[in-house]
C-alpha cells in the first residue's frame, strides 16, 4: 500500500490515521506545483484529479478523497471510529463537515480572488471552528478516544495556525493533545514538519 502525499497538505490526515491504525505503507511525496512524484513520475497518471491524498493498494486500485480514505481506515480499525449504532454514520457526518465546511474554505484563504473573499472565508472558518469546538464530546471529537476525524481536524488546525486564524481555546488544547500522540509525531517527522 502506498500513500501519495504532499508535506503539510490535507493528506497529512491520512498519514496520521494510517499510523494510528498501525498499517504498513510506503510514502510517496508529490510536488503539487510540478505535479511530479519524488521519483519523477507524472502524478496525473496516478490521479487525474491532480491532488493528494491518494491511497494505492497492492493490486493497483486507488482511493482518493479524505472522506473515503479515512472511512476506509476506520472500517478496518474500528477503534478509530465512534462506537454505537450510528458510529459509522456519525463519522461520515463529521468527515463531511470538516471536508466541506472547513477544508474547502481554506482554498479561499490560500488563493483568494479578492481581499473580500479572503476576509469572508476567514470569518466563515472562525465560525466553523467555534461550532466544531462546541460539538466535541470530550478530549476528542467523539469522546475520550481519537478517531480518523480527529486527524483531519488536527490538519485543519495546523493550517489555521499557519494563516493566523484564531480558534477556540478548546481546539488549541485539542491540537496539543494530538501533537503529543506518537502517530502524529511520526507523520510530522516523515513530512519534515517538525
Amino acid at each position: 500500500m502506498k500513500l501519495y502525499y504532499s508535506p503539510g497538505a490535507c493528506s497529512l490526515a491520512d498519514h496520521i490515521a494510517l499510523h494510528e491504525a498501525d498499517f504498513k505503507f510506503e510514502r510517496v511525496r508529490v510536488d503539487l506545483k510540478t505535479k511530479l512524484t519524488e521519483s519523477g513520475q507524472k502524478f496525473d497518471e496516478i490521479n487525474g484529479k491532480s491532488y493528494v491524498p491518494v491511497l494505492e493498494f497492492d493490486d493497483g486500485q486507488i482511493l482518493t478523497e479524505n472522506v473515503a480514505i479515512l472511512s476506509w481506515i476506520a472500517q478496518r480499525k474500528p477503534s478509530l471510529a465512534p462506537d454505537g449504532e450510528l458510529g459509522d454514520t456519525r463519522l461520515l457526518e463529521m468527515l463531511a463537515f470538516i471536508s466541506t465546511e472547513i477544508h474547502k474554505q481554506f482554498g479561499r484563504v490560500f488563493k483568494p480572488t479578492s481581499d473580500a473573499e479572503a476576509s469572508a472565508a476567514r470569518e466563515k472558518l472562525a465560525q466553523r471552528f467555534k461550532l466544531i469546538s462546541a460539538m466535541m464530546k470530550g478530549d476528542y471529537l467523539f469522546g475520550a478516544n481519537a478517531s480518523v476525524a480527529d486527524a483531519y481536524l488536527f490538519t485543519m488546525l495546523l493550517w489555521a495556525s499557519k494563516v493566523d486564524i484564531d480558534v477556540p481555546e478548546r481546539l488549541t488544547h485539542f491540537a496539543q493533545r494530538m501533537r503529543a500522540r506518537p502517530a502524529v509525531q511520526l507523520a510530522l517527522k516523515h513530512e519534515k514538519l517538525e
